[in-house]
C-alpha cells in the first residue's frame, strides 16, 4: 500500500514538475546576471509553489474543485502569456536597437514569483485527489504533508537541472541575450496554451 502510494506521488511530482523545469531552462538562458544565490532563488521558489498548491488544494477539499477547475488553467496562461509577451517585446527592442552592446536581461524576483505561482496552479487538482489517493492510510493529513514535500523536492531538483541547462545553452548566445530573451518568451507562452488546453479538453 505505502509503495504504491509513494509511487503515484512520485510520478505526479515528475509530471508537475514538467513546466517548472521548461521555465527554469529559459531563466537560464536569459538571466545573464545570475550568481548562486540568485540562481537558487529559482528552483527553491518553484518547489516551494508546488509544495504549496497541493496542500491548498488538499485542506480546500473536493467541495470547491470543479468551481476552481474552471478557471485555473485560464489564469495560468494568462500570467504566462504577459510574462511571455514582455520578454518578446523586450527582446525584439533590443534587437532594433542601434546600440552595439545589447543589454542582458537582469534577474527579477518578481518574474520568478509570477512564473512560480502559474507554473503550479494546476499542482491544485493533484491536492484536490489526495484524499482518494491516499485512502486506506492511517494517518491521511501526515501522508499529505509527506507527499508534498516529495514533490516539492523533485520539482527543486527537475528545476536546478534545467536552470545549470540553461546557463549553458545561454553562453551560446553570448552579447545576443535578445535571441535567448526572444526563444524564452515564445517557449513560456507555449508553456502556457499547453495548460490552457489541457484544462479546456
Amino acid at each position: 500500500m505505502a509503495f504504491a502510494i509513494l509511487l503515484s506521488i512520485v510520478l505526479s511530482g515528475l509530471s508537475l514538475a514538467m513546466d517548472a523545469f521548461a521555465v527554469s531552462i529559459c531563466d537560464g538562458m536569459v538571466y545573464r546576471d545570475l550568481n548562486k544565490r540568485k540562481g537558487m532563488v529559482i528552483p527553491t521558489t518553484f518547489g516551494l509553489f508546488q509544495a504549496l498548491m497541493p496542500i491548498i488544494g488538499f485542506y480546500i477539499g473536493l467541495a470547491f474543485s470543479n468551481y476552481i477547475d474552471a478557471f485555473d488553467h485560464w489564469i495560468a496562461f494568462a500570467l504566462l502569456l504577459v510574462i511571455g509577451g514582455k520578454m518578446i517585446f523586450d527582446g525584439v527592442k533590443e534587437l532594433l536597437s542601434k546600440k552595439e552592446e545589447l543589454t542582458p536581461k537582469k534577474f527579477s524576483v518578481l518574474e520568478v514569483l509570477l512564473q512560480g505561482i502559474a507554473t503550479s496552479i494546476d499542482a491544485l487538482a493533484v491536492g484536490f485527489t489526495l484524499n482518494s489517493m491516499l485512502s486506506g492510510v492511517s494517518n491521511v493529513q501526515l501522508w499529505a504533508w509527506i507527499s508534498v514535500g516529495i514533490i516539492g523536492a523533485i520539482t527543486f531538483t527537475i528545476s536546478l537541472v534545467g536552470l545549470i541547462i540553461g546557463v549553458k545553452f545561454g553562453q551560446l548566445f553570448k552579447k545576443k541575450a535578445s535571441v535567448a530573451e526572444i526563444v524564452g518568451g515564445i517557449v513560456l507562452i507555449g508553456i502556457g496554451l499547453k495548460i490552457l488546453i489541457e484544462g479546456l479538453v
